[in-house]
C-alpha cells in the first residue's frame, strides 16, 4: 500500500478540491429552509432529534489543496435507512408527483434493496461568520438476501475546508422531508503553515482495505463502510479490534516536516507495539520522503526457545502471531529536515479466533 501512495506523493490530494466547491458556485448545493430551521435551532444546544436515528461516531481530516479535507462517519440502522424494493420510475412517480424531478433507476434490480434520502450539512465556523450548506443525495443499495434491519451501517461523507474551529449540524431526511433526524459536532481543522517549529499528524487510524480509483471522486457523496481521498478509497478499522494473526496498517499525514534543498522529504519513524509498558514488538527504523504515510506493520515477535537434551541445551528463534490481548502502538517521527519531532500512540486489541 505504501508503494502505491508514494507514487502520487504529496499531489495526491489536490485533485478534488475544485469540483466539490464549484457545486457552491453553479447553486446546486442546498438545505430547504424547513429542514435549515430544524438544524439551526439545535445548534446552540447540540441537542439531536431523533424522527430518524443516527450517531456521529468519528472525524477524520487529512490535507487538501488551499483546504483540510474532513471524513465524517456517523452510524445508522438498516431499518433507520428505509431500505425497498427498487421501483420502476413510473410506479415511483404515481406515489408522488414529485417524484417526477427526482433520479430513478431505469429499471428495478432483481434482488436489489435501495435506500432514497436526503443528507444535509451545515458548517458554521466558531471563529467567524462563514456559513456552508452542503446537499448529499442518499443512494445506498444492498443485497436484498443480506438485509438485516436490525444491523448499523457504518457510513461516510467529506467535505473540505478551510482551517478553523467549526460546528456541523447534519440532517438525514426522508424524500419528502417529513421525517428528519438531525446531529451535531463541534471540530477543529488545523492550518499546516502553523507547524513551522512543531510537528503533529492527522488522527492517525488503522486500514482494514485501501484501493486506488480510475479517478477522484467528482462530487459529495455518501458511502457505506469506506470513504474516498482523491484517487484512494479507503475502508478504515474503527473499532481498533483485529484478530491473531492480522497485520496492522496505519494511515495518517505528517504536518511540520519540510523538503530538503533536493526536494525531497526526510522522515524517520519508528513503530513498537507495547503491552504494560514493555515493548514486545520493536520494527525497524523507517524512512519516508513523503509525508503521507500508509505503512503494514505484521504483529509478529520473536522467541527464543530453550530445549534440554541431556547437559546439552540448544536455544533457536522462532517467529508467532501476537497473543490476545491489549496493546498500543507507539509511533516516534523525525523530520531530519526542520529536527521536529512527535511521538504519538494508539491502542488496539488482538482477539483470539
Amino acid at each position: 500500500m505504501m508503494i502505491a501512495l508514494l507514487l502520487f506523493g504529496i499531489g495526491l490530494s489536490l485533485a478534488f478540491s475544485p469540483c466539490l466547491l464549484a457545486q457552491e458556485e453553479e447553486k446546486t448545493i442546498y438545505i430547504p429552509k424547513e429542514v435549515k430551521k430544524i438544524l439551526e435551532e439545535g445548534m446552540e444546544s447540540k441537542q439531536p432529534r431523533l424522527d430518524i436515528p443516527f450517531n456521529l461516531i468519528k472525524h477524520i481530516y487529512l490535507p487538501a489543496r488551499d483546504s483540510v479535507h474532513s471524513i465524517f462517519v456517523f452510524t445508522i440502522k438498516n431499518s433507520d435507512l428505509g431500505y425497498a424494493p427498487i421501483a420502476p420510475a413510473g410506479e415511483e412517480a404515481k406515489k408522488d408527483e414529485k417524484a417526477e424531478t427526482e433520479e430513478q433507476s431505469p429499471q428495478a434490480e432483481q434482488g436489489k434493496l435501495q435506500s432514497k434520502k436526503h443528507l444535509f450539512l451545515l458548517f458554521k465556523k466558531l471563529d467567524g461568520d462563514l456559513e456552508r450548506e452542503v446537499y448529499v443525495p442518499v443512494e445506498l443499495m444492498m443485497d436484498e438476501a443480506a438485509y438485516n434491519p436490525e444491523e448499523v451501517a457504518v457510513c461516510t461523507t467529506g467535505y473540505p475546508l478551510l482551517p478553523g474551529a467549526y460546528v456541523l449540524g447534519m440532517a438525514i431526511a426522508s424524500w419528502d422531508l417529513k421525517s428528519i433526524g438531525t446531529q451535531y459536532m463541534e471540530f477543529t481543522l488545523p492550518n499546516s503553515a502553523d507547524f513551522q517549529d512543531e510537528m503533529e499528524t492527522t488522527p492517525i487510524f488503522f486500514v482494514k482495505d485501501l484501493q486506488r480509483l480510475a479517478q477522484p471522486e467528482m462530487k459529495v457523496e455518501i458511502h457505506r463502510d469506506y470513504f474516498t481521498y482523491s484517487v484512494l478509497q479507503i475502508t478504515p478499522s474503527l473499532d481498533n479490534i483485529f484478530k491473531v494473526g492480522t497485520n496492522l496498517d496505519i494511515f495518517f499525514f505528517i504536518f511540520g516536516s519540510q523538503p530538503n534543498a533536493e526536494g525531497n522529504y526526510d522522515i524517520e519513524a519508528t513503530y513498537q507495539v507495547m503491552k504494560d509498558d514493555e515493548a514486545v514488538i520493536k520494527f525497524a527504523g523507517t524512512k519516508y520522503n513523503n509525508p503521507i504515510v500508509s505503512q503494514p506493520l505484521p504483529l509478529k515477535k520473536t522467541v527464543i526457545v530453550q530445549t534440554q537434551e541431556g547437559d546439552k541445551k540448544t536455544e533457536t528463534k522462532e517467529v508467532k502471531d501476537l497473543d490476545p490481548g491489549q496493546y498500543t502502538l507507539s509511533i516516534e517521527l523525525k523530520c531530519n529536515v526542520t529536527g521536529n519531532t512527535t511521538t504519538k500512540t494508539i491502542n488496539f486489541i488482538i482477539e483470539a479466533e
